[in-house]
């Protein structure tokens, strides 16, 4: 008796658990729309396809610098006697910088003076022997005419006449010797004098008044200083290969320089380099950028503009009249407008997805009609056949349509055909749009902002 009433309640129990197991199946057969009313809604947000101005943005990072920049070297060598300017100094061309002693390059002077004239002493000596020679030359000739002397004695004074002729011009050709070695000297001399090249402000002082410095024709001397225009910066950027195509000069830009947050200046293309920076190379993370120079044309830097000093008003809230200050060096961020069109069909970039439309061969046409549409031929040279669409909305239910994009900014893409303004078209989530969302769904709407 008592096994009987232990069977019963181990056969109820297992009821119960198949009762409940089939109710949660039911449940989650009826949310899913396995039962009553068919496949279950997916929940999407949407957004009307508009007409917009896109601008296509190529972004890229680098570093502040002068347009124009000069290295100021020294052709001589010696110990730096006079410095005239500081770090930050606006100097005008011609005006002087730096002296360097002059004692040894004076001395050299004196020297090659001392030498030409023991060179010009000299060359009036063989003048006077090339006189001589020509006098006696010129009555043995006559002697000779006469045939009062043999011919070689008369030979002998010809050639010592024609030997003292050498011998000056000899002595000429070293004076001009002695005298370019003179002009160098005095160059050399003149060179002890640096002075400044062009308009600008000292932007590096790498030298101090008493330092030695080297000067050398063969090679370049000791870097002294620089001299730059610092209102006419500009912004070297590495643009990668894929976008350096897109950027073309005066190509309009927005400038953010780090140090100065939450503001932006302009700038203009000016130039773009021909040949690349390879980084990487032969690795899997080679990467090949392109320098690009952008003008900052936003009004900076004008407390150095021409040696017009004046105070910049800084405040923490910059007006229209705010000049910026950029140093070289400085960190910034650049978007480049390279192509705009205007009055466009446009969605959220989101909304564009892909799918393989190999899915659709065999289950909606016969092989016939694959034929027909070149499908046969895209399966032929690839298992998948992934094509951009977009999702609308058609009174619940997503139809897919296959778009043909154009230029994007940074959030909108243009669609050059497939779609008309007006439509409204899937933007999310990201989930349902890239991996659930099927052709025929049904969804419902629930936008945050409507």
């Amino acid at each position: 008796m008592t096994k009987q009433k232990g069977a019963t309640k181990k056969l109820l129990k297992i009821l119960g658990i198949l009762a409940a197991v089939i109710i949660v199946l039911a449940v989650i057969a009826k949310t899913a729309g396995w039962i009553d009313g068919g496949p279950a809604e997916k929940t999407v947000e949407t957004e009307d396809a508009e007409l917009r101005t896109i601008t296509q943005i190529v972004s890229a990072s680098g570093r502040i610098q002068p347009e124009v920049e000069v290295i100021i070297r020294p052709d001589v060598s010696g110990e730096i006697i006079e410095l005239n300017v500081k770090e930050g100094d606006f100097v005008r061309e011609g005006e002087l910088l730096l002296r360097i002693k002059p004692d040894l390059y004076q001395a050299r002077i004196d020297e090659l003076n001392a030498a030409l004239l023991t060179q010009q002493s000299r060359m009036e000596q063989a003048r006077s022997q090339m006189l001589q020679a020509e006098t006696e030359y010129l009555k043995n000739k006559q002697l000779y005419d006469r045939e009062l002397i043999s011919e070689l004695e008369y030979l002998q004074n010809y050639n010592n006449y024609e030997s003292q002729k050498a011998n000056f011009k000899a002595a000429e050709y070293q004076i001009e010797s002695a005298k370019a070695q003179l002009r160098r000297a005095e160059e050399e001399l003149q060179q002890t004098v640096i002075r400044s090249p062009k308009n600008g402000t000292i932007s590096r002082l790498a030298v101090e008044r008493g330092e030695r410095v080297l000067g050398q024709a063969q090679t370049a001397g000791t870097e002294m200083m620089r001299i730059a225009r610092m209102e006419q910066m500009e912004v070297v950027v590495d643009v990668n290969e894929n976008d350096i195509v897109n950027v073309s000069l005066g190509d309009t830009t927005i400038i953010e320089a780090d140090a100065y947050p939450n503001q932006s200046f302009q700038g203009m293309v000016t130039e773009i380099a021909n040949s690349a920076d390879i980084s990487g190379t032969g690795s899997a993370d080679q990467v090949t950028n392109y320098k690009v120079k952008i003008r900052i044309t936003t009004p900076h830097n004008l407390d150095h503009a021409e040696g017009d000093f004046f105070a910049v008003n800084v405040s923490e809230t910059p007006t229209a009249d705010y000049s910026p200050n950029f140093k070289p060096g400085m960190s910034a961020n650049v978007d480049i407008r390279t192509n705009t069109v205007y009055d466009v069909v446009s969605v959220p970039i989101q909304a564009v997805t892909v799918r393989d439309f190999t899915a659709d061969v065999g289950r909606n046409n016969s092989p016939e009609e694959d034929e027909e549409n070149g499908n046969n031929r895209r399966r032929a040279s690839s298992n998948e056949d992934f094509r951009r669409v977009v999702f609308v909305n058609e009174d619940g239910i997503a139809q897919r349509v296959e778009v043909e994009t154009g230029i994007s900014d940074n959030s909108h893409i243009q669609i050059m055909s497939g779609l008309e303004a007006g439509m409204e078209v899937v933007t999310g989530s990201y989930r349902i749009l890239s991996r659930e969302l099927e052709d025929g769904d049904a969804i419902k709407v629930q936008n945050r902002n409507r």
